[in-house]
């Protein structure tokens, strides 16, 4: 009898843990900045640089400039940047005029974060996208939303590219 009732509450815990997209997940990004979505669909995107993501990754930096981006609520937007693999934005770095009612918002939008104590920062995690949430400056504050989604594809690239090589020898 114990047997069957665990069995039961743990398929019920799994199926309760399948069934939830976290908030975050479905927000997927930056006001209507998505990620995993061409960089020509963000209004305002002027180019910046291009770079390598992690030594191996040739990625894309953009800033955007416009005016549906100025502010969240009353609380002013100083800089948006994204980042792109293969036009695809993965990271979308906003930073604010410092706010106790902004970390307000995102708990009652996205629920209670995760404290890391290691870089001081409130962590949301979904299974497509993850958001960091910390102080940039003396009067400002970062958030960071990133793709897991482009960031796997970014490993398996790089693994072909490993075993492209291997199959050369």
């Amino acid at each position: 009898m114990k047997t069957g009732l665990s069995i039961f509450i743990l398929l019920l815990i799994v199926s309760y843990c399948f069934a939830q997209e976290s908030e975050l997940d479905k927000r997927n990004g930056f006001k209507d900045i998505k990620l995993a979505s061409s960089i020509d669909s963000v209004k305002g995107a002027v180019f910046k640089k291009d770079f390598k993501e992690k030594g191996h990754h040739p990625a894309k930096l953009y800033s955007i400039d416009h005016p549906d981006y100025q502010s969240i609520s009353e609380v002013p937007i100083k800089s948006i940047e994204v980042k792109t693999y293969k036009s695809l934005i993965y990271e979308i770095l906003v930073i604010t005029a410092k706010d106790e009612r902004l970390m307000k918002g995102m708990e009652r939008a996205l629920g209670k974060p995760v404290y890391n104590v290691r870089d001081q920062s409130y962590n949301w995690s979904g299974k497509k996208v993850g958001l960091r949430f910390k102080s940039h400056a003396k009067n400002q504050l970062q958030l960071l939303y990133t793709s897991n989604i482009i960031h796997i594809m970014m490993r398996e690239d790089k693994s072909k590219k490993i075993d492209d090589i291997s199959d050369d020898f």
